[in-house]
């Protein structure tokens, strides 16, 4: 199994200049190959194939007036630069024939510069030693190894994010342990006042970092707007903005691993309902607080984990009525208003907290066991199985799970 080790490196002033000029070569490689991809199909002409391309922006740009600066950088990220791009219209076009699973992928975008910057170097580009990592024409960059590494990575990849921060991410290949089977099984309710609802009644709160700093973030940004478009002060006032993001997205991003490993660990067995959530952030009233939680990066997380840990990992239809049905007899009440946070079942005058209870029924209705009167195995709702060839969505955060 591949993951990913990211580490955060140090650069110098001089090795910041040089992977500055890299990450723009690598840019400018990969724009110029997508606007002639581009212009090949406005032309009626079929996409070229990446020899071409390498030939056409690489060996020969480097000979051009305009690009010859090219030949600065090592010439291992330059050409995985046009082969993500092929990657990039590969993934597409088998996202529009059916091939791909998922949500539908829009066609490869030009590269900016605001953006998060990325060069990546196979073997023989880079070279790992314990004190440092050397990156062909780059040098030896001194890194935090907050973690041993496996030996022997595949590739790594320098990347620059929007606060200014460095990083090198390895793929390494690994035989995960698997966990031993604890007996053990659980179902999840995700809400917005408590971020997961457990059905042995534990409640976990979400740090909600956006709601946190959202009165900060919205005075940078309004200072952002202020600037002039160009200016040293401008790009001073983006950047605190885009720390301040990173900062809320570490958060959160913590917090899911944390918990995610929390709950892959101690259960064998994990059942979780099937949320459509990009419908469910197009409610104004809840969309902000929808995307603070990540109910979707959890998901993926425990998909991921499970896959690597030897875990069963289930996911229920959206459709079963897990908040209207009585987890002790199963008669069911009807729809129930948000607001509504406890209720008497009308059958058998027992007193549901609501998230409990419908934890409980994801349970029962992933097909353990869990009601009093043993009525777990009846369960109507179709249960939607993991597919065991892992889609590149799952893969990412897979790679990331040591990140």
């Amino acid at each position: 199994m591949k993951v990913r080790y990211r580490y955060r490196v140090y650069p110098t002033d001089p090795q910041k200049i040089a992977l500055s000029q890299l990450f723009g070569c690598v840019r400018v490689v990969y724009n110029d190959a997508l606007a002639y991809c581009l212009q090949q199909y406005q032309n009626g002409g079929k996409k070229p194939k990446e020899s071409e391309l390498q030939k056409m922006f690489i060996t020969q740009a480097k000979r051009s007036e305009n690009r010859y600066w090219l030949a600065d950088a090592s010439n291992i990220p330059l050409q995985q630069s046009v082969r993500d791009l092929g990657q990039a219209y590969q993934n597409f076009f088998d996202s529009c024939s059916g091939k791909r699973k998922g949500k539908k992928l829009a066609p490869p975008k030009f590269k900016k510069r605001s953006a998060n910057q990325s060069a990546r170097f196979r073997v023989g580009g880079f070279k790992v030693h314990p004190d440092n990592v050397y990156l062909a024409k780059i040098g030896k960059l001194e890194i935090e190894w907050s973690r041993p590494l496996p030996p022997d990575p595949s590739s790594v990849t320098a990347i620059k994010d929007a606060s200014g921060r460095y990083f090198l991410s390895f793929v390494v290949e690994i035989n995960p342990e698997k966990l031993p089977d604890n007996g053990q099984s659980v179902g999840i309710d995700l809400g917005i006042i408590d971020f997961a609802t457990l059905s042995t009644g534990e409640k976990i709160k979400s740090p909600k970092p956006l709601k946190k700093h959202l009165k900060k973030l919205k005075r940078l940004q309004r200072k952002l707007s202020r600037k002039q478009k160009g200016s040293k002060r401008r790009e001073v006032a983006r950047k605190r903005v885009a720390k301040l993001h990173a900062k809320i997205k570490d958060t959160r991003t913590d917090f899911l691993h944390k918990l995610s490993t929390k709950i892959i660990r101690e259960n064998q067995t994990i059942v979780l309902e099937d949320l459509a959530v990009s419908n469910m952030v197009k409610n104004r009233k809840l969309s902000r607080a929808i995307s603070d939680l990540g109910w979707r990066s959890f998901r993926t997380m425990l998909e991921a984990k499970a896959e690597m840990y030897g875990r069963d990992f289930r996911v229920i239809s959206r459709w079963e009525p897990t908040s209207q049905k009585c987890s002790c007899c199963e008669f069911k009440g009807g729809k129930k208003e948000l607001k509504i946070r406890e209720w008497t079942c009308l059958n058998c005058n027992t007193i549901h907290d609501r998230d409990i209870n419908a934890a409980i029924n994801i349970k029962v209705a992933g097909g353990l066991s869990e009601t009093k009167n043993g009525h777990g195995g009846r369960r109507k709702s179709s249960l939607l199985v993991a597919s065991d060839e892992v889609s590149t969505r799952l893969l990412s955060i897979q790679l990331s799970l040591f990140g």
